[in-house]
């Protein structure tokens, strides 16, 4: 069996990520270039992902009726053939078309 899990790690894994936040929060607080470039990066990222989000609130049906056929057939309201018009073979089942070189 397992040994359960000790105090002290569970301690220690808690100190690393105070430790972390704290010098993140250091490091978000400096006026420093790459703090600048992270939250304008970071800006972008968010507001490209609500932008999706609301496009794909409005949009999403439509998008989602256009790909998805409904009926029989092949490809939902495809049909297997198309009467007018010809297959690869005639009739004879002769090849129409082929390769030369």
């Amino acid at each position: 069996m397992e040994e359960p899990w000790d105090f002290e790690f569970l301690s220690r894994v808690a100190d690393s990520c105070l430790s972390f936040l704290y010098e993140f929060v250091d490091d978000w607080l400096a006026n420093d270039m790459r703090v600048s470039i992270f939250k304008i990066l970071l800006s972008w990222l968010i507001f490209s992902l609500v932008a999706i989000h609301f496009a794909w609130k409005v949009y999403g049906n439509t998008v989602n009726d256009m790909y998805y056929r409904q009926g029989t057939g092949q490809n939902g309201g495809t049909p297997d053939a198309a009467p007018h018009l010809s297959g690869w073979e005639n009739k004879s089942g002769d090849n129409l078309k082929s390769h030369r070189e």
